[in-house]
C-alpha cells in the first residue's frame, strides 16, 4: 500500500492537508475532483445539473473505482463513501484517513455548498448531510484526525507521525 486517500465533509481541508502533506512526504496529489472534471469535460455542478444527484454519484463511484496511482496522496469528493466500489478500491490501494470536523466548524468554513457540487438529496440540509455521512466516514477510515482546534500544520504533522508509526521512517 503505497497511497493514502483523504475523507472528509467538504472544506474539512483534504485538498489543502492533502497537497502540503504530498509536498511534505514527496507523494504526488489526486484531487479526484478534478480527475472527473477531466473526464466529463465539465464542472461537477453542471453534471450535478444535468445528471442529477443519482448520475453524480455512479459517475464519482466509477471514476474512484478506477484510480490507477502509486505514491499519492488521494482526495476524493466527501461523497464518495456513497460509492461501494469506490471505497472497496480505495481500501485496497490506500490508507484511508478521514479529517473529522464538528458541524460548527463545518458550517464556519463552508461557502456556498452549490459551487462547491455539494451533493444534496431534495429536502436535506447540510446538518441532515453531515449525520448521514459521518458513520460512513468511520466505517471506512483507517486512521481519524479530529481537526477542531488545530491548523493545517497541526493536522499535517499529526497525519505524518501516524504516517510513519504505520509505514516506519520514510518522511
Amino acid at each position: 500500500m503505497s497511497n493514502v486517500t483523504l475523507i472528509g465533509m467538504p472544506a474539512s481541508g483534504k485538498s489543502t492537508v492533502g497537497v502540503l502533506l504530498a509536498k511534505r512526504i514527496g507523494f504526488s496529489f489526486v484531487d479526484v475532483d478534478i480527475v472527473i472534471q477531466e473526464k466529463e469535460k465539465r464542472l461537477l455542478k453542471e453534471i450535478i445539473r444535468s445528471e442529477g444527484l443519482q448520475g453524480f454519484l455512479e459517475i464519482e463511484n466509477r471514476i474512484n473505482s478506477e484510480l490507477d496511482v502509486d505514491n499519492a496522496i488521494i482526495a476524493p469528493g466527501g461523497s464518495v463513501i456513497f460509492g461501494k466500489e469506490a471505497m472497496k478500491h480505495l481500501k485496497e490501494i490506500s490508507l484511508v484517513v478521514y479529517l473529522k470536523i464538528s458541524y460548527e466548524s463545518l458550517v464556519s468554513r463552508l461557502g456556498d455548498i452549490t459551487d462547491r457540487g455539494v451533493v444534496l438529496e431534495e429536502g436535506m440540509n447540510l446538518q441532515d448531510l453531515y449525520h448521514e455521512r459521518t458513520p460512513l466516514y468511520e466505517k471506512y477510515a483507517d486512521i481519524i484526525i479530529e481537526e477542531d482546534d488545530k491548523n493545517f500544520g497541526e493536522v499535517i504533522d499529526e497525519l505524518r507521525r501516524q504516517l510513519e508509526q504505520i509505514f516506519g521512517q520514510k518522511s
